[in-house]
């Protein structure tokens, strides 16, 4: 689980200051405020360890096949006016899952361009458990090494460039010798992490009527939802061997929001492909012909079940198509799942139902503010803005931004002052 991140001159933030970041984290704000960039500063370092150059600082994508977020160029990433050095930055905490070689640690690297204008880390920090690890760029591309609060750096040299943002190069892990296998251990738990982040995107795939299934278990979801079908469908086969609970789990869901009662797997024929079935007041309808939002909503429910504990899921705008009953529900299923299964999400919304629910949900003691941070990120001319809700025990918001989600008592006493006018008028007639 991550609980903080920070960055600085990454695309419209200055410097965001330490962002806590909670089971539940939920983003609110203006259209273009800079939301989406807090969550892209992850992905850019997710789609970077999983490149196959193991030689890469940064990885900006290009390759719609493997790659999450195409940020274009270095000037695309910087944040515009940013002068000398013309460097952004980086860094997180993160909380280890509890398992073999679980490590509770943090991440802070700076990344510029070097002469030729590929991106290059500037500097690198890993630290957990006492032990801090700092990779330094110098001149003519060489690379320093410290260890810990040593004045004397170990060893510097073109050798020592650091591999995929998270790792140190075999030479360097050579020369640090017994620290090299715990340098070792804090990036292969920093990789982990970063790996095994789940994003799900703000645009979805539509439904087919029916799925080719090679009966394989895809390792993600897909940033646009394509491959929640195959996960269901992995399930469902499982389900009957008494292995998963994940269909039953999505319909449970569905039928709190009141779309659907429950998913049903079925072969079509005797033959590879498979649909999802949707029942619903007596009514069983192919997920093709019922409504856009229940095919909107499955990788969503799906990813809360898929994602294994410890991990964190990424959401953008995880209402749309949704009624307001539907949107509230969302809330819940972000609470519950987070406290059951252990996994992190991180939500970007404009949905004031889940907002809402979340206040109550806080209100009813079901969930604190130790489990739950809501920020609130608005633009001020070109510079992104943060500040964190301060939210009492009882859901209520101290600082809550003027007129955000609109002015609820001022429409009503518009409309009474408008229904009064109309009504003298009527009369006096």
């Amino acid at each position: 689980m991550f609980t903080r991140l920070r960055l600085t001159n990454f695309k419209a933030w200055q410097d965001t200051g330490d962002i806590a970041l909670r089971p539940v984290t939920m983003l609110l704000g203006t259209n273009s405020s800079g939301k989406s960039s807090l969550i892209q500063s992850l992905l850019l370092l997710k789609q970077t360890v999983q490149s196959p150059d193991r030689t890469v600082h940064l990885n900006l994508g290009g390759d719609e096949t493997t790659d999450l977020f195409n940020f274009g160029r270095f000037e695309d990433v910087l944040r515009q006016g940013t002068e000398s050095p013309r460097q952004f930055s980086i860094g997180f905490d993160w909380q280890g899952d509890g398992g073999t070689k679980s490590l509770n640690g943090r991440f802070d690297a700076s990344y510029g361009q070097n002469s030729v204008g590929s991106v290059v880390v500037q500097a690198l920090s890993l630290a957990a458990e006492g032990r801090a690890f700092r990779v330094a760029r110098r001149e003519k591309g060489a690379f320093s090494i410290q260890v810990d609060d040593e004045t004397a750096v170990r060893g510097k040299g073109r050798h020592f460039a650091p591999e995929r943002s998270v790792a140190l190069s075999a030479d360097a892990i050579t020369l640090l010798g017994v620290d090299g296998q715990v340098v070792e251990d804090l990036s292969l738990a920093l990789r982990r992490q970063l790996v095994n982040i789940n994003y799900l995107g703000p645009l979805r795939r539509k439904p087919e009527r029916d799925y080719l299934w090679n009966k394989s278990s895809p390792g993600e979801i897909g940033s646009d939802g394509r491959r929640a079908i195959d996960v269901l469908l992995a399930s469902a086969v499982r389900r009957r061997e008494g292995e998963d609970e994940m269909i039953s789990g999505v319909s449970h869901w569905l039928r709190r929001m009141r779309v659907a009662e429950r998913l049903e797997v079925r072969q079509v024929g005797r033959s590879p492909r498979y649909e999802i079935v949707v029942h619903r007041d007596g009514v069983t309808a192919n997920l093709r012909d019922v409504g856009f939002g229940i095919s909107q909503v499955l990788p969503v429910l799906t990813v809360a079940y898929f994602a294994p504990a410890g991990t964190t899921v990424l959401l953008e705008e995880p209402e749309i198509h949704l009624h307001p009953l539907a949107q509230s529900i969302l809330a819940e299923l972000f609470v519950e799942v987070s406290r059951t299964r252990g996994v992190q999400f991180v939500i970007e919304t404009h949905s004031e139902h889940i907002f809402r629910r979340m206040q109550t949900l806080m209100a009813q003691g079901a969930v604190t503010s130790d489990q739950v941070a809501m920020h609130f990120v608005e633009r001020t001319g070109a510079e992104a803005r943060l500040k964190q809700l301060d939210v009492d025990a009882y859901g209520g918001v101290r600082n809550w931004p003027v007129n955000f989600f609109g002015d609820s008592v001022g429409e009503a006493r518009a409309q009474a002052v408008a229904r009064a006018e109309r009504t003298t008028t009527h009369n006096g007639a």
